[in-house]
């Protein structure tokens, strides 16, 4: 079988595949292996073909990559971001490890910037990790 043959089937069954997956990648790869088989139709040696193949392979997937940034959403606020929380008492004031009462329940916050840390303070939600509340004194915008 001769090779630009080779790099022609392998350029179709990676684009047949693109079909089924919709990622662009293997788009990209098929389109790397059709040059490699346009080099070796135009009676370039492996080394050549691989070589074509490879350039637009990395310059694809880069291309593809950085595409697929651009779409990607911004990252969603929480329901909570900026939702007042009532301070009720310090776990450890050192490190800003507080209890604060939002939606009638005890929470676990860290406590950002200056707090008087009396309880009933309202403190604003700045994140939420897990099952602790970021809060600060200042509404975030």
């Amino acid at each position: 079988m001769d090779l630009s043959l080779a790099w022609l089937i392998t350029g179709f069954i990676l684009i047949i595949a693109e079909l089924m997956t919709g990622t662009f990648y293997l788009l990209v790869l098929g389109t790397a292996a059709l040059v490699g088989a346009g080099v070796a139709y135009a009676s370039g040696g492996p080394v050549w073909q691989a070589f074509g193949a490879a350039i637009v392979a990395v310059a694809g997937v880069f291309g593809v990559h950085r595409y697929k940034q651009t779409l990607s959403p911004k990252r969603m606020q929480g329901l909570d971001f900026g939702q007042p929380a009532a301070f009720d008492s310090w776990v450890n004031k050192g490190a800003g490890h507080a209890r604060v009462k939002y939606r009638d329940t005890l929470w676990d916050a860290q406590v950002a910037g200056e707090a008087a840390g009396e309880p009933g303070e309202i403190l604003y939600i700045t994140s939420v990790d897990g099952s602790t509340l970021k809060v600060s004194k200042t509404r975030p915008a």
